[in-house]
């Protein structure tokens, strides 16, 4: 790996709090402070500086929380006694940054990695490398092969898939090659209908489905992998297509296109039972769904899980929010007056990028779809442009070169110094940036503090 530029994060030491010394007098606002707060119980004081700092983020962004979290750990030595409760920074990561799980040995040490990586983000800080493995051998006549369909990213892995079916699986941060999985060969209806749709993946599994349906799934976490089994027999005549494959460690969801009123599928993903069929989202598209089992067309549509078992789907025409709990029922809708720019669309647990043809990007709130900010893109050719976003920056690429925003007040930031050429496809999440180029190579950044 080579660096992009200097690696050196932030110290930590804005979360942490002084010593508060000082001579004060009686009257002095610290001295009636720190009268006051004698008398104040640790649990409200903790529920205070989780208010404020996350006040803070939501006003100024996430970063400026811990500047906030300082400046209460300075009012006296009973508030910056705070500072050692772990209770304390478990809610404050959670709130904050939105992680549930401990990865490293205290909650207080989750935090501050998360805010040195998230200004890593910010500043450029990074680690650029290239992955790369040797091509699959083209059974369907497939000219288009080496086409990237879907990224998908874990703490450990990343996945890539083709258009020909084959899904290749790279361990991070090493760039070693794990394995190339291939999905069972069936009679096809069309030369793409093998062509990968989307990718869930963990350190423990791979999902992965293809344009005619079928779903296939295996365990990565031994060393001896177990077959690739398919889960799903897809029936793309009387389904139709499914554009795009998306979930979490509770839900599969399936957006399909070909069959009016049979938009989405959605399965328990546990016990991999289908719980839902329905929908209207893709039937405009109906026609153009066929189409993508024999060439290589705009995409359709895209879905992304959310928080609190919802999803948030788009096409062209429309930004829809569904419960996958109950039935996949419209929870929230909005019809535009622009056509919306599909290959821009991303979410993630809290918002949501719609971009128009205008090149208008607007950063939603998933919970309410308003907006939150917005930003406008450079550049003319918004057709062979993609988007994504993870928790607080969002990636633009177009003619070869990736810019980044920060989503909390719409701010252009940088442009990643490598030029990739074409993109096939974009990927980010809190440690990494993705991006595979039309002749099949790979482009990883890593922002993770050190």
């Amino acid at each position: 790996m080579s660096a992009s530029s200097s690696s050196s994060s932030s110290s930590g030491e804005e979360v942490e709090g002084g010593d508060g010394g000082g001579v004060e007098g009686p009257s002095s606002p610290r001295s009636r402070i720190r009268w006051g707060s004698e008398v104040w119980p640790a649990p409200f004081v903790e529920a205070v500086a989780v208010r404020v700092t996350a006040d803070a983020s939501t006003t100024v962004g996430r970063i400026a929380a811990a500047q906030a979290l300082f400046n209460i750990f300075q009012v006296c030595s009973t508030w910056r006694a705070i500072s050692r409760s772990e209770l304390l920074w478990q809610n404050l990561t959670r709130r904050i940054w939105n992680v549930t799980h401990l990865t490293r040995n205290t909650w207080r040490q989750e935090y501050i990695y998360h805010h040195r990586t998230s200004c890593n983000f910010r500043l450029r800080r990074c680690i650029y490398t290239t992955l790369h493995f040797i091509p699959t051998v083209n059974n369907n006549n497939n000219d288009d092969g080496l086409a990237c369909r879907r990224l998908a990213l874990s703490n450990n892995h990343i996945a890539a898939g083709f258009s020909d079916g084959a899904v290749h699986l790279f361990h991070l941060p090493d760039g070693f090659h794990v394995s190339t999985f291939y999905p069972q060969h069936r009679d096809r209806l069309g030369r793409f209908s093998s062509a990968v749709s989307g990718i869930i993946l963990s350190d423990v599994r791979i999902v992965f489905a293809t344009l005619d349906g079928d779903i296939h799934t295996t365990d990565i976490e031994d060393e001896d992998m177990a077959p690739l089994r398919r889960a799903h027999l897809g029936d793309v005549v009387n389904h139709g297509a499914l554009v795009d494959f998306t979930g979490c460690d509770r839900w599969w969801v399936g957006l399909y296109a070909g069959v009016p009123g049979h938009a989405f599928r959605i399965w328990n993903s546990v016990s991999e039972e289908l719980v839902s069929v329905g929908g209207t989202l893709t039937d405009p598209q109906s026609v153009m769904g066929w189409h993508l089992l024999t060439e290589l067309t705009e995409l359709i549509g895209r879905v992304r899980v959310t928080g609190n078992n919802e999803a948030v789907a788009c096409t062209r025409l429309k930004v829809i929010v569904f419960d996958l709990q109950n039935q996949g029922i419209v929870l929230r809708e909005e019809e535009t007056r622009r056509r919306i720019m599909v290959g821009l669309f991303d979410a993630n647990n809290e918002s949501a990028l719609i971009t128009d043809d205008r090149g208008v990007a607007s950063v939603r709130l998933v919970a309410n779809l308003e907006e939150k900010c917005w930003f406008r893109l450079r550049g003319r050719n918004l057709r062979r442009t993609l988007g994504c976003v993870n928790s607080g920056y969002g990636l633009i690429c177009g003619a070869g070169e990736i810019r980044v925003y920060e989503i909390e007040q719409g701010q252009y930031l940088y442009n990643l110094r490598e030029a990739i050429g074409h993109c096939n496809a974009l990927i980010a999440d809190e440690k990494y940036v993705a991006a595979c180029s039309s002749d099949g190579t790979i482009h990883l950044w890593y922002f993770g503090a050190a």
